[in-house]
This record gives structure tokens, C-alpha cells and sequence, in this order.
């Protein structure tokens, strides 16, 4: 990928569309330029409802960004989530094309582009990545950077992502009439992962579990590379509207209760503490037992963690995590989520933060923001010297049934 002016990530939530623009420094280090956020009602699960709320709210981002950073941005990063993504992985096997054997640039293309043909998703579905894990060459796998080496069989285990067509030809349109041109998607636990977790954590084995507002990323790491991908169409979100229902007070009320109030576990909570709550179609407060707060968020937070467990398990790869879980997004601000999940999850598990420089590293050291981090540190990993493949299909056009669609949009309007 060649270097084409400021990093910019653009992560559309379902509560939040968050633009953060970065300058790449040395080798894969970024330093925070600014960063605009706007308020999401547009997508719905990590998914485009609403073409004119969604394509408002890049623009305000966007806007409040620029002006933080002063630079004018004209391509981004963009984040990928929504129950309709998937993940496989698939193997691809090439003899070596030169006559004295050793590997070359071409070879790796090969073997890729095999791989990703032994996976051909159906019709209505685009390949997001195509991920390399490793290479086997003549039969010695752990291989990472083959070129060069000398051998006469090469294979590649890929993890291959997909994502439904239509959904993505959506949220791609909502971009362009933003005035932005797409640099790239990526998987949000993929980009979440890059800001949160240690090398030694991928190495070792490890999960990262992004909570959102309307969806919870899951990503697992062994070897160093992505293994499994799954979404939940369950999220923060689901957490305030229960508050909402179970207090009788409104949906803006529930999520300030929650972030001010809120913890995992009941147990954490005196039984003298007391809250004001808001009631519904009233100036009236009442004052209840904070108990009675967290006895409606601990059970959502159980049956989420819980889903994360299943999630988990079905990908095979449980018993290949022992550095346990990292977890991020807004509602990893809650008190006590790390220990509950710790529970539940049977595994080690911690909070992750996203580490970055730069003058505003500050605005974006949350876990609400390791979405939008991430995207700058993959940018940066793609954009630096002597990047051997980017983490795309293995054709080399990018979404290019999602952008033949959006120009028969646009030209059927």
C-alpha cells in the first residue's frame, strides 16, 4: 500500500461514529492528530438502517476531527461489524514455480489466491480479508516469511472473513456521499485487537472481546494471527434498555444510571447505597437502592459473557487461549467486568487500553476508542516498508462486487 497522507480510521457504531486522524512515524508508530465523534442513529447491530442519519453523522465526525487535526482527509480506514460477518479458514497448496526452487513474491500470490478458491463464499457474500497465518514449505509448517527460502511445495493456512454483500454496498455508500473514499475495511476485533493486545498475548493464544453499544466482537489469536471471528447481535445497548424497563425511567436516563452507577456485581454494592431516578413522563425523582441498579445489569452482562462462552467453545480453539481474554469498547468501563468475566469465561481476563503517542493520545486512551485505534495501527502495519501482502483477498480487488453494486445504485438513482 502505498503512503497516502494522514492515517484516518473511521469506526460507524451504533452509538457512536468516531473519526480519528494519525500521522505514521517510524516503522508501524502512530501519533494521534485528532479525533471527532458524533452521535449514531442510523445503524441498528453494527449494521446501516438508515442511508441520510448514517452518512450525517460521518460528515459531523469527520468535520470535528478535521478541524481538530487542521488537515482536510479524503480516504479512511473503515471498521466492519454486524451479525451478517463470518469466518472461515481455508488451505491452499502451489507448487514452486522457478526452476531452482526458491520462493518468490509470485509463489506467495499463488498459494493465497489457491487458498481463497477452495473458499469461494457464495454469490451474495465479499471477502473482507484474507489473513495468512502460516506457510508450510515441503512439509515444515510455523513458517512466516517463506520468500527467499528454497522448496518445491508451498502451502499457506488462511482465515478468510465474508461479509454480506448488500450490507456492505450500504454502509460503503454511506461513506462516499460523506465525501470519503474507502482506504480499506477492517473487522472490528481485528482493528480492536491491534490496539489492545501484546505480541506475546497473540503468540501465547488470546481473545478479544469487544463490548459496543449493539454488537460484541469476538476475535481469537494463536500463533500470532487471526484464528476465528464471530459477532453478537447483543451489545451495551441491550444493558440500558434494560435499566430503562426494570426503573421505569428513559432510555437517556438508563445509559447516564448506567455509566455513573453501574457495576458488574451486586455483591461490589453496599446495601445502604441509594440512587435518583428519573421517572418516565414525569419531573418526578425517586430514590431507589443502587442494588436495584445492578440486579438488572448483572444478569444482561451473564447472558452476554455467557454467549461469549458458547462463542468461544464452538470455534475449537478454547483449550488454545491460556493468555486468556482482553476486553474492550464502552461497556468494558463498567466496575468489575473484568472479574465477571474472569468467572464466567473460566479464564484469565483483563481490561484492554489502547497505548498510542502523539499530543491528543489522550482523547483516545479508553476502551470506547480501541475500535478507531486499532484501525490507525493497521494502517500504519499496511503502509510500512517491505509489507510483503496486505491482509485482503487474494484476487487484489478489494470488495469489488460491493462497488460494482454501489455504482449501479448510483447510476439506477
Amino acid at each position: 500500500m502505498a503512503r497516502r497522507g494522514p492515517l484516518v480510521g473511521l469506526d460507524v457504531g451504533t452509538t457512536k461514529v468516531c473519526v480519528i486522524i494519525a500521522e505514521q512515524g517510524e516503522e508501524e508508530e502512530v501519533h494521534i492528530k485528532g479525533m471527532g465523534t458524533s452521535p449514531s442513529t442510523g445503524v441498528r447491530k453494527g449494521v446501516v438502517v438508515d442511508l441520510d442519519a448514517t452518512t450525517r453523522a460521518i460528515e459531523e465526525a469527520v468535520d470535528r476531527a478535521e478541524r481538530m487535526a487542521g488537515v482536510k482527509v479524503a480516504a479512511a480506514l473503515v471498521s466492519v461489524s454486524g451479525e451478517h460477518v463470518a469466518s472461515q479458514n481455508s488451505r491452499g497448496v502451489v507448487a514452486v514455480s522457478r526452476a531452482d526452487h526458491e520462493i518468490g513474491e509470485q509463489d506467495i500470490s499463488r498459494v493465497v489466491e489457491a487458498a481463497r478458491m477452495t473458499a469461494i463464499p457464495a454469490s451474495d457474500r465479499e471477502i473482507v480479508h484474507l489473513i495468512p497465518r502460516d506457510f508450510v514449505v515441503d512439509g515444515q509448517d510455523g513458517v512466516k516469511h517463506p520468500v527467499g527460502m528454497y522448496g518445491s511445495r508451498l502451502e499457506v493456512d488462511a482465515h478468510i472473513v465474508t461479509g454480506a454483500g448488500t450490507l456492505l454496498a450500504n454502509l460503503l455508500k454511506c461513506v462516499q456521499r460523506a465525501g470519503l473514499e474507502i482506504e480499506e475495511l477492517v473487522l472490528e476485533p481485528l482493528a480492536s485487537g491491534e490496539a489492545v493486545l501484546a505480541h506475546a498475548e497473540r503468540d501465547l493464544g488470546v481473545a478479544v472481546v469487544d463490548i459496543g453499544g449493539g454488537t460484541t466482537s469476538i476475535g481469537l489469536f494463536t500463533n500470532g494471527g487471526l484464528c476465528h471471528t464471530g459477532i453478537l447481535p447483543v451489545g451495551g445497548n441491550h444493558i440500558t434498555n434494560d435499566i430503562a424497563v426494570g426503573l421505569r425511567t428513559p432510555i437517556a436516563e438508563a445509559e447516564r444510571l448506567k455509566i455513573s452507577h453501574g457495576c458488574a456485581s451486586v455483591e461490589a454494592v453496599a446495601a445502604d447505597e441509594t440512587i435518583d431516578v428519573p421517572r418516565i413522563g414525569s419531573r418526578e425523582v425517586s430514590t431507589r437502592p443502587r442494588r436495584a441498579l445492578i440486579e438488572v445489569i448483572e444478569p444482561r452482562l451473564a447472558e452476554i459473557l455467557g454467549m461469549v462462552k458458547s462463542q468461544i467453545k464452538r470455534s475449537r480453539y478454547a483449550n488454545l487461549i491460556p493468555a486468556g481474554v482482553v476486553l474492550t469498547g464502552g461497556t468494558a468501563l463498567l466496575p468489575g467486568l473484568a472479574d465477571a468475566a474472569a468467572e464466567v469465561l473460566d479464564l484469565p481476563a483483563r481490561i484492554g487500553l489502547p497505548e498510542v503517542r502523539g499530543t491528543m493520545a489522550r482523547v483516545v486512551e479508553g476502551p470506547a476508542y480501541a475500535t478507531g485505534v486499532g484501525l490507525m495501527v493497521h494502517g500504519a502495519r499496511q503502509r510500512a516498508p517491505g509489507r510483503l501482502l496486505r491482509t485482503t483477498d487474494g484476487a487484489g480487488s478489494m470488495f469489488g462486487r460491493v462497488r460494482q453494486w454501489f455504482r449501479e445504485f448510483t447510476h439506477g438513482a
